[in-house]
């Protein structure tokens, strides 16, 4: 059990030491995974960027992901039944949030090159693990040298299929019975565009501090 994301990002950030200062990038996943990113990024002295995805809902259960769509870019896993106008339709929606997302912290996160980089992906936790494995291949097509998935909590299906996605995941705990990603935190309160931009901001004045 984690106190809350904070704590969480401690714990995570020092089993990740062996990426201290090092050419990579924390790509947090807004908006539960920026607190723990904010954490990995300062105690690694990496930037820290959001991966701004959004996952693709199967239209018979719109939690369940069959895909992720960010700005540019969109991987769907393939399903039956699963027409291409209800992938393009839902693709366009999704990206009409990510815009309202990107104007909202355009002004505090900066989008690093990924290319020849090491990438590390930072979430609060993962439930079945299909939007981050899109993340993955999508983020695979900028080239980066290695992608990283780092989490607090996973189910043991998702830790396994993104232990085959990644080239290296880092996850705290992977339990035997798995209730939802908040179950294994005392405070799981919901992250607030607020939030995200203070702790953006509050990382790059640290750094403005220390060069």
């Amino acid at each position: 059990m984690f106190h809350n994301r904070i704590t969480a990002g401690y714990e995570l950030a020092s089993r990740l030491k062996k990426f201290r200062d090092g050419d990579g990038v924390v790509m947090a996943i807004p908006r539960g995974g920026v607190p723990v990113g904010y954490v990995v990024a300062k105690e690694l002295n990496l930037p820290l960027s959001l991966a701004l995805v959004k996952k693709i809902g199967h239209p018979g259960n719109k939690e369940y992901a069959i895909g992720a769509a960010s700005l540019a870019d969109s991987y769907v896993i393939p399903h039956e039944g699963v027409s291409s106008g209800y992938i393009d339709a839902t693709v366009a929606r999704v990206r009409e949030r990510l815009q309202e997302m990107q104007h909202t912290y355009q002004d505090h996160s900066r989008q690093e090159p990924l290319s020849g980089r090491t990438v590390i992906i930072v979430d609060d936790g993962i439930a079945t693990g299909n939007t981050l494995l899109a993340t993955v291949e999508m983020l695979r097509r900028e080239r980066p040298s290695k992608i990283v998935v780092a989490v607090p909590v996973a189910s043991r299906e998702a830790f396994l299929q993104l232990s085959d996605a990644a080239d290296e995941i880092v996850c705290l705990r992977v339990p035997e019975v798995f209730w939802g990603v908040g179950a294994f935190y005392e405070d799981f309160h919901q992250v607030t565009d607020h939030q995200v931009i203070f702790y953006l901001r509050k990382l790059r004045e640290q750094h403005n501090e220390r060069v």
